[in-house]
């Protein structure tokens, strides 16, 4: 279970990376970069799920545990967002939607690596 939990966490980096940054690089928001974050956003959801079958105990009222949900909410938050602006079509929020992204990427990242952090010193 560790090597799946460790690979789709993994995934969820590569994706939500990729869209982050390709879609600041682009200059706009587009329907592709949508569905790279909602791919993120699943393979965080399921590494998230069996990380915390792994763990005595499932969730844990600590550092990791707390950022990392403030993470999954904010990935949701985030891609629901994106949903609503291309739906709207709004080119200005299009384009400028790469501060959201970037701001909850770097949040994201708080959990990743104290997750990697912890894991290697338990």
């Amino acid at each position: 279970m560790l090597i799946s939990a460790i690979i789709t966490i993994t995934l969820a980096l590569v994706f939500y990376t990729v869209g982050v940054w390709s879609e600041k690089t682009q200059g706009e928001l587009k329907k592709w970069h949508l569905v790279i974050f909602y791919i993120g956003l699943i393979f965080d959801t399921i590494g998230t799920t069996i990380m915390s079958k792994i763990a005595s105990g499932g969730f844990k009222l600590n550092f990791h545990g707390i950022t990392g949900l403030l993470a999954i909410i904010l990935m949701l938050f985030h891609a629901l967002w994106a949903t609503v602006v291309l739906i709207k079509a709004d080119e200005k929020a299009k384009a400028n939607f790469h501060k959201l992204s970037i701001i909850v990427w770097i949040i994201w990242l708080i959990p990743f690596n104290s997750g990697a952090i912890f894991g290697m010193t338990r």
